[in-house]
């Protein structure tokens, strides 16, 4: 997406106090010291008590009233996830703007791990099209409970943590924490057979399986074309959206300016065999990965990230960081933030 002018971004993560840690983790026999070591987790947040549109309603409140938007002011408001919620044939968005108290259209999104950075896309496309539309808030929860979920066995390539994240994507009439320049966003679609694999269409969920198995549908797509596959199509996907991200900034990929490179809270052997390689080759921007305390947060890694590269003052003034991104489908997201 290129952006006329830069969009302000204000954001806050709502983090639960607990932790697993992944030594307890290896002692206790939850996950084997080579598992622990490929994902490289320090430990996994999780939120025993409080459940995911709660979660996100605590990451929102706290944002919305530090920069001084009135929840009725927002034009938007979308909320993603890839876990359950907590009730069957419910929406989930519309709890949120009722706690909030906004008349802003809740939306659902379904985009697994790429939710929270559609969401700011939708959003920025809001405020492009209707020069009346309010602010968008763009919430992310996702919560990880055995048994259905296994945080450390679930998946290959990532372990999970719980969290929830609010970003509100403006004009610029309210503080911002980041400026959004651009975003590069690549659909690979001949990848949604990993979270498939030969399975038929069921007509509930988990009759496939009692528990969430990410790892069996991926076996079955490995067998039927081979791990090259994926590699392949992902190295093209993380090139295409980092190099039209970087062009609609108008920075070159090695622009002194581009100070940091933020990965996706994927496990270390993940990053290292299908994102670093095809990230290197298209900037020399310095990696920054923020996911070692964490864990995976669903929906809302790159949100949670750019809220952290705030906190933190990462970035100098005139200063950029690519933040990348990416959800099963497969999607791939680049975003270019700057301080303000």
């Amino acid at each position: 997406m290129k952006l006329p002018a830069p969009l302000g971004l204000a954001g806050h993560t709502w983090y639960p106090p607990d932790r697993d840690l992944t030594a307890d983790a290896v002692r206790e026999g939850r996950v084997d010291a080579k598992t622990a070591r490929e994902l490289g987790y320090e430990g996994l947040l999780l939120s025993a008590d409080t459940a995911p549109p709660d979660m996100a309603v605590r990451a929102a409140r706290p944002l919305l009233e530090r920069i001084g938007c009135p929840a009725d002011a927002l034009g938007t408001l979308f909320h993603a996830s890839i876990h359950y919620q907590g009730h069957d044939i419910w929406s989930a968005p519309h709890y949120i703007a009722r706690a909030l108290g906004t008349g802003a259209q809740p939306v659902g999104l379904l985009q697994q791990c790429n939710g929270g950075a559609t969401g700011i896309e939708l959003a920025a496309t809001a405020l492009l099209a209707d020069p009346e539309c309010g602010p968008g808030l763009v919430t992310t929860a996702d919560r990880f409970q055995p048994p259905v979920w296994d945080r450390w066995l679930g998946d290959f390539g990532m372990a999970v943590g719980d969290a929830a994240t609010a970003v509100v994507v403006h004009r610029g009439e309210y503080p911002a924490d980041l400026l959004l320049h651009a975003t590069g966003t690549v659909s690979v679609p001949e990848l949604e057979e990993m979270h498939r694999g030969n399975d038929a269409f069921n007509t509930a969920p988990l009759e496939h399986s009692p528990v969430i198995d990410v790892r069996r549908t991926k076996r079955a797509f490995i067998r039927r074309h081979g791990i090259d596959r994926f590699y392949k199509a992902a190295h093209q996907g993380v090139r295409r959206a980092v190099a039209e991200s970087l062009a609609h900034a108008g920075l070159e990929p090695d622009d002194p300016r581009l100070r940091w490179a933020v990965l996706p809270r994927l496990g270390k052997k993940a990053m290292e065999e299908a994102y670093i390689p095809p990230l290197v080759q298209v900037t020399p921007a310095e990696l920054l990965d923020l996911g070692t305390p964490t864990g995976h947060l669903g929906a809302g890694d790159l949100n949670a990230s750019l809220t952290q590269l705030a906190r933190e003052e990462r970035l100098a003034p005139g200063e950029f960081a690519l933040i990348l991104n990416s959800g099963g489908g497969f999607t791939f997201s680049s975003f270019i933030v700057g301080r303000p």
